[in-house]
């Protein structure tokens, strides 16, 4: 109810570029046949993405450093009569990736579409004003979330334009999906790290787009909101709770779209899922001017619910604080009273 006021109150109804989860898959004949890569496939979107993929005939390659449930999830596409295979991949480790693209060539000839969606949350190693010391010096941080939000990422877009051109059919269309977040436009509390990374990977498309668009090689950022996976650890879910979550199916659906969409022109877009509302399509031309107007009235809106909840349990807290001698005092004389009548 929360998210379809808000969508009511700016007048989501009215704006043009939005998506119902049917239109997602309007271009599903489209990836018949088709080879897709996909990094962190063993949970949350990569998992859901390599299902809708291989639901609809595409041949996948899922890379996880998760080998367990990587490999339930090949094993279960291929239960479902699809095509999958499963390799260990740390996307940090160049020789890693490199291996999983060239599965992806000895199993199925080639590669046509590739998601890199492996990502971690705000690495716990690093606390920004909050230095650790080594000999009393300040210690060098570990940017985990860097080198796998980033880095990996980075690693995974240089060898898909590699490995895209290989063996490759004349006139054929390939695919590079991004996973951005919300935090590509917006700062996040407390998570520098992430929120630099994810700013890093919507420049990498625009930077990158105009490079490919004549090699008829796609590109978008998908920029889901918070998503129930497993990159919530359980202080993200209090911090969210109440808050609608952008189902995970639509986010899958959004990679699938923007992926299979034939339209030139909405290559080098970002689309949006910033609440539990229809997607949003984001053109080029609307990146330059206008974006942060669109996507500010839908944040502000989120955020003040948040705002609101922690304002009520810091005044309930306080009122604690004033209450707790006065209920104290309170007990003692009502206890030793109690004792008195008793004797």
């Amino acid at each position: 109810m929360f998210a379809g006021s808000c969508r009511r109150h700016i007048g989501f109804t009215d704006m043009p570029n939005q998506f119902t989860d049917d239109q997602l898959l309007i271009y599903a004949n489209r990836v018949k046949g088709k080879v897709v890569v996909i990094t962190g496939g063993a949970s949350g979107i990569g998992r859901e993405s390599a299902k809708l993929f291989a639901k609809h005939g595409s041949k996948v390659v899922i890379g996880d450093m998760n080998a367990v449930d990587g490999a339930a999830v090949a094993k279960a596409i291929t239960k479902e009569g699809g095509e999958a295979t499963f390799i260990k991949c740390d996307v940090t480790n160049w020789d890693e990736q490199v291996a999983m693209f060239e599965r992806a060539i000895e199993r199925f000839g080639t590669v046509d579409i590739v998601i890199p969606n492996a990502g971690i949350n705000e690495s716990e190693e690093v606390c920004w004003g909050n230095l650790k010391f080594v000999d009393g010096k300040p210690a060098e941080p570990q940017l985990l979330t860097v080198k796998v939000n980033l880095i990996g990422v980075l690693y995974t877009t240089h060898l898909a334009m590699y490995y895209m051109k290989l063996h490759r059919s004349p006139g054929a269309w390939k695919s590079l999906v991004i996973i951005g977040s919300m935090a590509s436009w917006i700062g996040l509390f407390a998570a520098q790290q992430y929120t630099a990374s994810k700013h890093a990977v919507l420049g990498l498309i625009r930077s990158l787009d105009p490079v490919v668009e004549s090699e008829n090689i796609r590109t978008a950022c998908i920029h889901p909101w918070f998503t129930d996976t497993n990159i919530l650890d359980w202080q993200l879910r209090t911090l969210v709770a109440g808050i609608p979550m952008t189902p995970l199916e639509r986010v899958a659906g959004a990679i699938f779209r923007a992926a299979t969409d034939p339209d030139p022109t909405t290559s080098g877009c970002a689309w949006l899922l910033p609440d539990d509302g229809p997607v949003l399509l984001l053109r080029k031309e609307d990146m330059r001017e206008g974006v942060y107007d669109v996507l500010n009235k839908r944040v502000r809106r989120i955020m003040s619910f948040r705002s609101n909840v922690l304002l009520w349990l810091a005044l309930f807290r306080d009122i604690g604080r004033v209450l707790r001698p006065v209920l104290v005092s309170g007990g003692i004389v009502g206890l030793a009273t109690a004792l008195y009548l008793r004797s």
